[in-house]
């Protein structure tokens, strides 16, 4: 999914639009145990409830796309009969009405999410009645090809408010608060089937992670059946080793420059693109070319590759691995932050034989917060 889409289905998530059904959860304490189960209609809420409920729901839907937010496809294995997507599958055509299916969906979870506190599971069947668009690519409401039918799921921490002093305004008193449970927002969770060129596709997903270099591999694996790709900082760190492989002794900090340079310069071309910008190997080896890589570097760049990435097929969303909002020069003694449109500035040279970075000093200039001459 990209952003028009993920979009799209979020804004539906509203008073007015609303396209739920139902609503069901499971609530798990630290042992995991059951504590209790519920199933509602979901516009049949009260009006707090479904405020607070929408916005858990909505939630699942921010971030950015390849770092919270990951388009996940089906293995072929997981899409055989027994497989993790079959389960996906009688959810969604239940409507959430199945208490076996959804007992098989819980117990699942539970053996599956290492989690140590109290959380809970929820779920929320949804219809939306796809409208489709003009040759000018205006909505048309009374034209609708497609029911788009779906479900979320996500796992809620729950916690213990913090002890502390409350108002009483029926008493004109300042007194101890009772501490209640509190369900937060959520940890994880998922859009099944995922929305892909605005329609159901039941070969992928849309997966959530509030904390994306906290992978939750057991649950991704056991509940889901899908491969998860590497964090946002994997990526940068295997971007960054892949780069000193393959540039060897031409490692040098104007080559480094340059591919930076080239490499910010590619993301502000896609910037109003919907979908991310991604780099395969071929990506990767074109922008090290464009930096001015020997030809001899480059001919070994396939090896190289498919030894630090460790697949050939891998992929790097390039905002993972660009600094976009500094430049950095750093040695065992020194920090140096660069505005990174103003690389130029920063340059090396070799003085009395020593090899030295030289920063051009063109406007005032401040020492612990002084102004110096």
């Amino acid at each position: 999914m990209n952003k028009k889409e993920i979009s799209e289905i979020k804004k539906q998530y509203t008073q007015d639009r609303c396209p739920a059904t139902r609503i069901c959860g499971c609530y798990v304490d630290g042992e995991k145990n059951k504590k209790t189960e519920f199933k509602e209609a979901f516009l049949s809420l009260p009006e707090e409830e479904f405020f607070k409920y929408l916005n858990i729901f909505r939630k699942l839907m921010s971030g950015t796309i390849g770092k919270n937010l990951l388009n996940m496809e089906f293995p072929l294995a997981a899409e055989e009969e027994g497989g993790t997507q079959e389960l996906l599958m009688k959810l969604k055509y239940s409507g959430l009405k199945d208490d076996g299916i959804l007992e098989e969906f819980y117990d699942k979870i539970i053996a599956s999410f290492s989690y140590t506190g109290n959380y809970l599971i929820l779920l929320l069947h949804g219809t939306y009645d796809i409208p489709g668009k003009s040759s000018d690519n205006l909505e048309m409401f009374d034209s609708s090809d497609e029911i788009y039918e779906h479900i979320f799921c996500c796992l809620c921490p729950v916690n213990l408010s913090k002890p502390c002093l409350s108002y009483n305004a029926a008493e004109n008193c300042f007194e101890n608060h009772i501490q209640d449970w509190l369900v937060e927002m959520p940890m994880i969770g998922f859009l099944f089937p995922a929305f892909n060129d605005r329609s159901a596709d039941v070969h992928s997903l849309l997966y959530y992670n509030q904390k994306p270099e906290v992978p939750a591999g057991d649950f991704v694996d056991s509940v889901l059946g899908c491969i998860l790709p590497m964090t946002a900082g994997s990526q940068k760190e295997t971007f960054q080793l892949l780069v000193e492989e393959a540039l060897g002794e031409e490692c040098s900090y104007d080559m480094v420059r340059t591919i930076h340079e080239n490499l910010n310069e590619m993301l502000e071309e896609q910037k109003e693109e919907p979908v991310p910008l991604t780099l395969g190997k071929q990506e990767v080896k074109r922008l090290l070319e464009q930096s001015g890589v020997a030809n001899e570097r480059l001919e070994q760049f396939d090896a190289c590759f498919e030894q630090t990435a460790g697949d050939d097929r891998a992929e790097f969303v390039a905002s993972n691995v660009a600094s976009t909002r500094k430049f950095e020069i750093k040695t065992p003694d020194v920090i140096i932050q660069v505005n990174p449109e103003r690389t130029d500035l920063v340059e090396t040279t070799v003085i009395d034989g020593r090899k030295c970075l030289v920063i051009e000093l063109s406007e005032e200039v401040q020492v612990n917060g002084i102004s110096v001459k």
